[in-house]
């Protein structure tokens, strides 16, 4: 598609968006509530295709100060060959379920609360749900505290054992441990993330840039053990440091690592990364920054070497963006990442040695893209529009990366996340 094409489409679509988008979402819920009550009359319609869910902001405590306008978890059944989402249910949840996380066996549900005063506290919360694998229906087994304010990012470590939670507001990480019935029990571990802020300004950003936020003080991002389960890792936007930590399975701790970092350029603001399958890289996306940094993994010794940074957008483009979601694709060959302000999705080939080439972008057809997905099939990518209350659907081209948009706008209030449960 021209640039001209684009820019068309792109006008046509703001004349009719948001509030069409708005009335959509409103409308969802309602039969969202209405599924909810029949849902055991269809329950065999699902066979073996692929659910999805997907979290929402719909507290006053929203992103970035404003209200959300989601309900809650969304439920959606998938069609494989088209992409297309069809609405079962809304689980209803006030507390901002902006980040959700399956269990190994795929049993149960953990949802990251991005709020910031739990049980009258300073803290976020996480919840535990039962899934019903019959129907894809959540059942609220538990809340505890995320030891920590507005929970941005949540993870399962591969034992099943142990919930792993970032605390964006707090500034700290938390372990928290999952007894066999699936709930979660009190944190096993707390740590504050300690260092030197960076700076305002970002080293790589754009030119013009105001993407400023964040360096205020530790901003805890994302926590993700590495494949092994050995050791757990941890990004700090803050401080501009990705922390490494060896991870004792048996009491739930998290004991120094040397080094027990590893720095970003100053001002750069590490968010999200990511494992390529081989387990040897590991690509770090940098909210104010807009770039990817390729990282060595030593799995034995936990220890990162970076070997290239690349930029997420367009050369020549100048101006305000922020980066959000990084993710590989299932076959390893392409990185895609999320430019928010920008709203595109970037792609990448990867060669022999993990180094990635821009192979192109497309547009989300939607605005301030908080994060997407990849189904299981990997020939879908999701892509859910924070600020236009709508889900995307592209199809991914294998062979090239690409990806082409479906025509599938899916309405959603305030979508931050979109996650997949198949085999059902």
């Amino acid at each position: 598609m021209s640039k001209d094409d684009l820019q068309g489409e792109y006008g046509l679509f703001k004349k009719a968006s948001r509030r069409t988008f708005l009335k959509s979402a409103a409308a969802l819920g309602v039969s969202g509530q209405a599924l909810a009550r029949v849902r055991g009359s269809s329950s065999n319609s699902i066979g073996r295709r692929i659910l999805a869910y997907v979290g929402t902001y719909n507290s006053p405590q929203g992103p970035e100060g404003s209200k959300g306008n989601g309900q809650g978890i969304y439920l959606f059944q998938m069609d494989p060959s088209s992409g297309a989402l069809t609405p079962r249910e809304v689980i209803p949840d006030a507390s901002n379920p902006s980040w959700l996380a399956f269990d190994p066996s795929r049993t149960h549900l953990y949802a990251g609360e991005e709020i910031f005063d739990y049980k009258g506290g300073s803290s976020g919360s996480v919840s535990a749900f039962a899934i019903d694998r019959a129907t894809g229906h959540l059942t609220l087994l538990n809340t505890v505290s995320s030891e920590g304010a507005g929970p941005a990012h949540l993870s399962v470590h591969p034992s099943g054992k142990y919930v792993l939670v970032a605390n964006y507001a707090g500034g700290t990480v938390a372990v928290l441990p999952i007894p066999p019935n699936g709930e979660l029990g009190p944190a096993t571990d707390v740590k504050h993330d300690e260092g030197q802020v960076g700076p305002a300004n970002a080293t790589s950003a754009p030119a013009g840039s105001f993407a400023i936020s964040g360096h205020d003080h530790p901003h805890a991002h994302m926590i993700q053990a590495d494949p092994s389960g050995r050791f757990v890792l941890a990004s700090d936007l803050g401080l501009d440091q990705i922390f490494i930590w060896r991870f004792d399975l048996e009491k739930g701790k998290l004991a120094p690592h040397q080094p027990a970092s590893v720095a970003l350029p100053p001002g750069d603001g590490p968010r999200h990364f990511t494992f390529h399958p081989n387990g040897r890289w590991m690509y770090s996306l940098q909210e104010e920054g807009s770039t990817l940094v390729l990282f060595d993994y030593d799995a034995a010794s936990g220890h990162l070497t970076a070997k290239q940074t690349i930029s997420t957008l367009l050369k020549g483009f100048n101006g305000t963006n922020f980066t959000s979601e990084v993710a590989v694709s299932p076959d390893g060959r392409f990185v895609y990442a999320a430019n928010r302000l920008h709203n595109s999705i970037a792609f990448f080939s990867i060669d022999d040695e993990g180094r990635l080439t821009f192979a192109g972008e497309a547009w989300t057809r939607g605005d301030y893209p908080r994060s997407f997905s990849i189904d299981p099939t990997g020939n879908f990518l999701y892509v859910c529009n924070q600020r236009s209350d709508v889900v995307t659907t592209f199809r991914i081209n294998r062979s090239t990366g690409s990806l082409t948009f479906t025509g599938q706008y899916t309405p959603v209030g305030t979508p931050a996340i979109i996650v997949f449960l198949s085999g059902l």
